[in-house]
């Protein structure tokens, strides 16, 4: 299983597992603005800063993530094999990441620049997405540390390329 992503592909993953967390600490910062709005306060300026990192650091993640899924389809294939039970739900676990991550950002666009009811789509979301990631995170951890195999060497060692040499 080593080296099975590119290292633009590692990179990115990384990266965006740098930056979820980012979502979830700027988060409150967004109720607390438009509630001190809505009351005719004015927000503090370390909520307002919160809010802007919070909106761009969304917009980052889902054009990050919507390059990771391209170049997850354009990549160079690897040899089919029978998929078990549990490469098929682990397939469809990166692809639902996939998808809630890039709507998640979609949402959060929508919410902030044209219509805030979907700021409870928006919501929601997030904790589909944190269930997600702690299950994702579940596996990896189990896979290194229960069933000690290679697995999780995939996404921090890029492939090889294939040498010109022969053996």
């Amino acid at each position: 299983m080593k080296g099975s992503y590119s290292a633009a592909q590692i990179g990115l993953h990384w990266l965006i597992a740098l930056l979820l967390p980012v979502q979830y600490l700027t988060g409150g910062s967004i109720e607390r603005t438009h509630h001190a709005a809505h009351m005719g306060v004015t927000p503090s300026p370390f909520d307002l800063f919160q809010h802007l990192i919070h909106n761009y650091a969304g917009m980052l993640i889902g054009l990050l993530m919507g390059v990771r899924l391209v170049l997850r389809m354009i990549g160079p294939s690897t040899p089919r094999q029978p998929a078990s039970w549990a490469k098929r739900a682990a397939s469809a676990l990166h692809y639902g990441l996939y998808a809630a991550i890039i709507a998640q950002a979609c949402l959060g666009f929508i919410a902030s620049y044209f219509w805030f009811g979907a700021a409870s789509y928006h919501v929601a979301g997030s904790r589909i997405i944190l269930a997600m990631v702690a299950l994702h995170f579940t596996a990896a951890a189990w896979h290194t540390l229960i069933l000690k195999d290679e697995t999780l060497d995939g996404i921090v060692f890029p492939r090889r390329k294939p040498s010109s040499r022969r053996p």
